[in-house]
Parts: structure tokens; sequence; C-alpha cells
């Protein structure tokens, strides 16, 4: 961890000039930050990383020679194992190549501006890379994702998973929130969940439309339990995950016959943030539902601190990720200083305690 004092070194790989430009300057207009070298490719990026010893490496994807997810991997064998922003274009396509660099280590991501509308989204970008930068290296925690030598596709052949029924009562609304850090921490919680589990579990991870997308079907291929993209409508039913698409807040409200439906909305942001974990979680509380189980863990900021707290005065059971395994503790240190933390925990025990809270 850097202690704040010293400044941030940064290597650039990517294999547009253009781009390498742009972000340095983003980078060299702030006090806290020194770029300490730009590459071209992945083979050059690794070779600067061993030379530079960076704090943090900004990653492309796409490019010659060795491509971001190459590199990553050969990347992931340094010790000690360099932290890694993965820069993506918005699309579906990107949205999987990222989803794939979080399970190879990657921390987080900032999306590319359209050349086209450099002008507008630049201040954007700048804004969001020098937070998440700035975030993961002065963080406390020691935390590293598990490293994996290999990205695994999903098999063609899918198991057939429990099928509950829509019209059946649901007995329990697990609500979880999460951003930096979290694509990870997700796979290691839902992943872990058993198939006739008696919940349905509504997810806000931090993430733009196509990456959410692609998000939702990776942890379906994982797990025992069936992973959506939540849509408009959607009844909420034991054994399934929602995952709120980008840019749409997520709500829940309550429906004829005991039924719970989603509800999504392009309403303004809520601190800057959409999909919003508080916007979620506080719909989660107003259902009136008796049993709710919610979640906060790694991310930056605050977000979902005002959910959990009107869950747990509406009588919901609430648990925070430790700081230990946290990628960044902010979200979740935001939600224990609210006082409405009932059970701290590791990453490795959340599922756990989840289900500690049913009885199961």
């Amino acid at each position: 961890m850097l202690s704040g004092k010293e400044k941030i070194r940064v290597l650039i790989v990517d294999d547009s000039a253009f781009m390498r430009v742009l972000i340095s300057d983003m980078l060299k207009n702030d006090a806290d930050i020194e770029v300490a070298g730009t590459a071209r490719n992945g083979k050059e990026g690794l070779e600067k990383a061993i030379l530079l010893k960076p704090d943090i490496i900004t990653l492309d994807i796409e490019m010659p020679v060795m491509n971001g997810l190459e590199a990553l991997v050969e990347l992931m064998k340094l010790k000690p194992v360099p932290k890694v922003i993965i820069l993506s274009s918005l699309s579906y396509e990107g949205g999987e190549a990222a989803i794939k660099a979080f399970e190879l280590g990657a921390l987080d991501y900032v999306v590319k501006p359209v050349r086209s509308l450099i002008t507008i989204d630049a201040e954007q970008m700048r804004e969001e890379l020098i937070n998440k930068i700035k975030s993961i290296c002065w963080s406390k925690t020691g935390y590293f994702p598990q490293i994996k030598p290999e990205y695994k596709p999903p098999s063609v052949y899918k198991k057939v998973k429990h099928k509950s029924r829509s019209d059946e009562y649901l007995k329990y609304i697990v609500a979880i929130g999460t951003s930096t850090g979290g694509p990870k921490a997700l796979q290691e919680v839902v992943t872990k969940l058993p198939e006739d589990i008696p919940a349905a579990v509504l997810i806000v991870q931090h993430m733009p439309p196509g990456f959410t997308k692609s998000l939702a079907n990776r942890l379906d291929s994982l797990s025992e339990i069936n992973v959506k993209e939540a849509e408009d409508g959607d009844v909420l039913t034991s054994g399934w995950a929602y995952v709120a698409p980008g840019n749409y807040h997520m709500l829940v409200k309550s429906h004829e016959d005991n039924k719970y439906k989603i509800l999504l909305n392009s309403e303004a942001p809520e601190n800057g943030l959409r999909p919003s974990v508080n916007v979620m979680m506080k719909s989660v509380a107003e259902t009136g539902h008796d049993k709710i189980i919610a979640v906060i863990m790694t991310g930056m900021g605050s977000d979902g601190s005002e959910g959990i707290l009107e869950i747990k005065n509406a009588g919901g059971k609430t648990i925070a990720q430790d700081e230990r395994t946290c990628v960044v503790y902010g979200m979740p240190k935001s939600a224990v200083n609210t006082g409405a933390i009932d059970t701290i925990a590791p990453l490795h025990g959340i599922t756990g305690e989840i289900l500690k809270c049913m009885g199961v």
C-alpha cells in the first residue's frame, strides 16, 4: 500500500498512440500520480512492468503481438502481482473481455471514450480513472484475487438447474451491492449458493450496459442457481439471481398474491450512479417482506449505506465484507459506520452467513 505521500506510478499499455497520449495527459495533471512509462502492446507492457515495477497498470484489451488478456496471464505470474485496470470499449464484446480479465486478476475497468465524442467523454473518463487508481493503490488491504492460470469458457453442455415456480411463496429476498472488485467477489459468493435456495437474489454491480449482461451470463454458467440480467416485469423466483442492467436503476415492488416484481427505470443517477445499490435496497426495504438479507461487498464510495440502513430498520439481516478481503474497503466501511451491520465476514465466508440467516 502507498502512503498517500508517494506518487502513484502508472504504466499505460495501449496500441493507440492517440490513447497513450490522452491517458498520459489525463494522469500527469494530477499531483498524486506519475506516468512511469507507456507500451504499445502486451509484450512490451510485460517487459516494462518487469523493468519499471509500476504501482498499477492500465491495460488495453485489443492489441497486436500480445493482446491484453494474454499479457494479463503473464503479469499475474510476477512477484509482487501488479494491480491492473482494464481499459475497454463500450460493447458486448468489451464486456465479455472484461469479465475474462476479472477472472484472470484485473481489479477494475474504465470504458474508453469513443474518439468522435472525445471532448464530451474525456473529462468523465479522467475523473473515473484517477479515482479508481487512487482507491486501489491507497487501499489498506493486501488482497489479491485468486489467480487462475487461464480463462476457461463455460461448457457447452450446461447442467439442468433446479426450476422453482414463480407462483411459489418467496421466503427470502437477498440484496447484494458491490463495485470495484465486485465481479470476482460475486463469483465467490453466488457460485456457492445451493440450487434449491429458498430465496431470490438481487445484485447491483456498478457496470455499464453490455458488461452486466456478460457478468450475468458468466455467473449463470458457473452457478447452481439461475442468474440473468434483470428485465422489467420479472417476477422474483426462488433459485434465481437478477443482475441490474447497466444504466438502469433496479427496484422491487410488491404485487398481488405475495408476488414481487422488478421495475427498471432511467431516472437520474443517485450520487452519479445508475444502477444504484441504495435505490435497489431502499425499494426492497419498502416491500414489507419480512425476511430480507442485505449484503455490501468490496467497492469504492458509499453506495448502499443508506439502503442497508433502511433494510436493517425494516427488520432485515445485514452482512458486510471485511476490510482484509476487499479490493477497496469503501462501500462496506460506509455501511459499517452507519451501525446497521449485523455481521462482518471475509469474502469466503459471506455465502455461509447468508445461508445461516436462512437456517440452511
